[in-house]
């Protein structure tokens, strides 16, 4: 039998391209990115083509979001249990199922409650499925090469969410026929499937302790609970973007403050992908960050003094300048954070914990659309934009106060799996890489994998079966 390709190479500095299925992943991630992109482009569009009513994208917006929220958690379970490779080609294939039963139903305009209920029956697998991907990723590529694999992915991302849109704009208004171009999303989604089915990860270390679903999914979110740095920083992503974000109400400011219209919209949209891939690029590139935890809440930071000029702005040129930066700050906050997620958690908790952190995307995302249209209707877009950058900064500010150590998160190169339950030991113990108090090698017991105001060592047991990715 073949064995996996992502052993942890003796030269630090080897490429995280180095790692075949790396390779093969980086693509098939790219094809399933732009899917989703361009099938969220033609629904919003057929949907509202058909009903002209707005709360039609409303429902739409609902109908993906909710099965995230409630199934998610499940989904962390499954992937802590199950084979994390074909439960996520499971779910990736009823999604390419799921994308020709909508293109059939646009074909034969059928009842769109039945289009909803597709749409519903997609987002419940995209939540079982999204935990099992996320804790995949470690067991592609080795530790030392995690973060860059991090950037990588999401310039990868940014890179679909670009281009997605567009395309699918393009196609739509070319052919006018929503059935062909979900189709073609149906035909991405079997592409990408096929890369993952040939993928070789690393063995995950399995959950088999006999307990409860229930009981295993509520370890998982009393080991985000209990570690303060993961919870301090998906804590911190939340309200950051909750608060700050002001793309639901770009439209606003296109038409009516900036008078650059659908034209403008799309370059401001593209400024915000764009920043957020350069950022990805140089991070990917650049050596590991030594003081990462400094730079996400400086980075935050940032992020919400962009809003707050974009907010006041009244030249296209500066607001498409603030959203770029806003892009490319908020990639550094989705780095360091994804990185200490997936790196502090031991292996087989990293399903349940990637599913903590998908609903805590979710709640951001589609919450903060839902304040950012509340306080315009109150106050104004403007005013919208302003309350929500100085939200983000005073969001910086909490956390300071309440989660201290994450200012002390060093480098991110050097991240080791958290104890899964801590003594008073290794809570009173302090280490501190980014002040270079030691100089101790990765692999050792007492390596230091962070500036955690805490003494962080491997679980005894070992978090996983293989090298840690």
């Amino acid at each position: 039998m073949n064995q996996p390709d992502t052993e942890e190479p003796s030269n630090q500095r080897t490429s995280v391209w180095s790692s075949r299925p790396n390779r093969i992943y980086a693509p098939s991630w790219f094809a399933m990115v732009l899917a989703n992109q361009i099938e969220m482009v033609t629904l919003g569009i057929y949907l509202y083509t058909r009903t002209q009513d707005p709360m039609s994208l409303g429902w739409l917006g609902l109908a993906r979001a909710l099965p995230v929220v409630l199934l998610a958690p499940g989904g962390g379970h499954l992937a802590d249990r199950f084979n994390r490779q074909r439960l996520f080609a499971l779910t990736l294939l009823v999604q390419a199922l799921c994308g020709a039963v909508l293109a059939l139903a646009a074909l034969r305009n059928t009842a769109l409650t039945w289009v909803y209920a597709v749409i519903v029956l997609e987002a419940a697998t995209l939540a079982m499925g999204t935990p099992a991907r996320a804790a995949l990723l470690p067991l592609l590529v080795p530790a030392s090469q995690f973060s860059k694999a991090v950037a990588w992915n999401s310039s990868i991302f940014q890179l679909g969410t670009m281009i997605g849109p567009a395309l699918g704009g393009v196609i739509l208004g070319k052919t006018n026929d929503f059935a062909l171009v979900l189709l073609l999303v149906a035909a991405a989604r079997a592409i990408a499937l096929i890369g993952i089915l040939l993928l070789r990860p690393r063995p995950q270390m399995r959950e088999s302790s006999g307990r409860s679903a229930q009981e295993e999914i509520w370890e998982g979110l009393k080991f985000v609970w209990r570690h303060k740095p993961i919870f301090g920083a998906i804590s911190l992503d939340l309200f950051a973007v909750l608060l700050g974000g002001v793309t639901y109400i770009l439209p606003i400011f296109a038409e009516d403050i900036l008078k650059v219209g659908a034209t403008g919209l799309g370059f401001l949209r593209s400024a915000e992908a764009l920043g957020a891939i350069t950022m990805a690029m140089i991070l990917a590139h650049a050596p590991p960050m030594r003081h990462a935890g400094r730079n996400m809440l400086l980075a935050v930071t940032g992020f919400g003094l962009a809003t707050i000029i974009f907010a006041l702005s009244r030249n296209f040129w500066l607001s498409f300048a603030m959203m770029f930066l806003i892009g490319a700050l908020d990639n550094i906050s989705v780095v360091v954070r994804h990185t200490l997620v997936q790196m502090l958690t031991p292996d087989r908790m990293r399903g349940r914990v990637s599913a903590v952190n998908s609903v805590f995307i979710v709640l951001s995302n589609d919450l903060g659309g839902l304040e950012s249209g509340v306080t315009a209707k109150l106050f104004g877009a403007v005013g919208s934009a302003i309350l929500g950058g100085t939200g983000a900064i005073l969001a910086v500010l909490v956390a300071l106060k309440l989660w201290p150590e994450l200012a002390r998160i060093g480098r991110l190169d050097e991240v080791q799996a958290l104890d899964e339950f801590p003594g008073p030991s290794a809570v009173e113990s302090r280490v501190n890489v980014a002040t270079g108090t030691s100089s101790a090698p990765l692999a050792s017991a007492n390596s230091q994998w962070c500036a955690i105001d805490a003494r962080m060592k491997d679980n005894p047991e070992g978090p996983m079966a293989a090298p840690r990715p």
